[in-house]
């Protein structure tokens, strides 16, 4: 009888233990479920240019395999689905502000955090996806193109030799990082259309936008509003 007691007392540091444990770790994967949810990128411009104002506020969308800067409230927008064809893979930040509406080409970003085959990056991050499609639903990865910095989307073959990530985001802002950092810029490709790009050797992206318009800007992760029976 003794000897069970002793056991039993020798044994409870160890249960507490686990127990501590198992709590922590369920801790841990709530605070971590944001990162699965679909969530659009809003952006953030400090600049007090007008062209600052414009592109402060904005949703990323897709198009032409672009990244672009959409001018909208998320509430009210109007985006035309991209076709099977109309693939370039770019994101965009396309500013529009006619009526307060959108009536833009491209699919709004509503991606998430995703592990990348075949890379191990630990606590730095993971990859990053988005829909590309409504219907049918399709998935691409998000990634910068090792020559140009754009951001760009596509299927695993066309990122691979990018950089494709490490993605995260900030604890409480939800701020998106890639590398570690906030380097992403607004290029104005044509007046008033807005590509998205990652200044990653941090030098105002010197020698890859020739004499067009930039500005630092943060993309901030919404959750994307959710329907009746909606997964994701």
């Amino acid at each position: 009888m003794v000897l069970g007691i002793l056991t039993a007392i020798a044994a409870c540091p160890a249960i507490i233990g686990t127990t501590e444990a198992i709590r922590q770790s369920q801790r841990k994967n709530a605070k971590e479920q944001h990162r699965g949810v679909k969530s659009n990128l809003i952006v953030s411009c400090r600049s007090t240019s007008p062209a600052g104002r414009d592109v402060d506020g904005c949703a990323i969308v897709l198009r032409n395999n672009k990244v672009r800067i959409l001018r909208s409230d998320l509430a009210t927008q109007q985006t035309v689905p991209l076709t099977a064809n109309a693939v370039d893979n770019q994101l965009y930040i396309a500013v529009n502000k006619t009526e307060g509406r959108v009536n833009c080409s491209g699919h709004l970003f509503a991606g998430y955090f995703l592990p990348y085959p075949d890379q191990d990056w630990g606590r730095k991050g993971e990859g990053l996806v988005s829909t590309i499609y409504d219907e049918p639903p399709q998935l691409n990865w998000i990634y910068v193109d090792q020559e140009t910095y754009e951001v760009k989307y596509g299927l695993r073959v066309e990122s691979e030799h990018h950089l494709v990530g490490p993605w995260d985001c900030t604890r409480i802002d939800k701020r998106i990082t890639l590398e570690g950092w906030e380097g992403f810029m607004a290029v104005e490709e044509d007046e008033g259309s807005w590509a998205l790009y990652f200044d990653r050797d941090d030098n105002g992206l010197a020698g890859k936008r020739s004499k067009r318009r930039i500005l630092e800007v943060e993309l901030t992760r919404k959750e994307k509003r959710k329907g009746k029976g909606e997964q994701g």
